[in-house]
């Protein structure tokens, strides 16, 4: 893959195979890193159970998929908090499509799908074992915020206001 490729990203049932998949795909990443081995197909899909996916649908939330030349790649979604606050969550790129420019995209896509929500702003956690996803979140504009929210997987928050 090039920086060149060319990306689509779109809205998407969280509920579709290929959705399903990155999803899957998501929580297996950040759980094998948490854990420092890797995750079983039994404790992911515990995780995944129950997690509250189905709000990524309007008017609560959104769930897209960008694919670089049709092949699904990336994730995430957008959550309303409250009438002006959108939080970002299972934002992932599969590893093989890092570096060639399609997060960044997806970023830009989670916050159109906010603003077109009612979202000014948009929030964030995540770990600090996840310096990529960090790096990322700097990168696009994303400061650091106070705790909006707690969890055990949340170690650092970030805010953006939308224009």
């Amino acid at each position: 893959m090039t920086t060149t490729t060319l990306w689509t990203i779109a809205p998407e049932r969280y509920d579709t195979a290929d959705a399903t998949a990155l999803r899957r795909d998501y929580y297996d990443e950040v759980a094998s890193r948490y854990w420092g081995r890797p995750a079983t197909a039994a404790e992911i899909d515990e995780g995944l159970a129950g997690d509250g996916v189905e709000l990524l649908t309007p008017p609560t939330g959104r769930f897209v998929v960008g694919r670089p030349a049709g092949e699904p790649a990336a994730c995430g979604g957008v959550l309303m908090l409250d009438a002006e606050r959108a939080e970002l969550t299972r934002v992932f790129v599969r590893p093989a499509f890092r570096g060639t420019g399609g997060a960044g995209l997806l970023l830009a896509a989670l916050e159109a799908a906010a603003r077109e929500l009612g979202a000014s702003r948009t929030v964030l956690n995540t770990r600090l074992d996840l310096v990529e996803a960090r790096a990322l979140y700097t990168r696009n504009g994303y400061r650091e915020i106070p705790a909006y929210c707690e969890g055990p997987y949340m170690e650092i928050w970030y805010g953006k206001e939308l224009g």
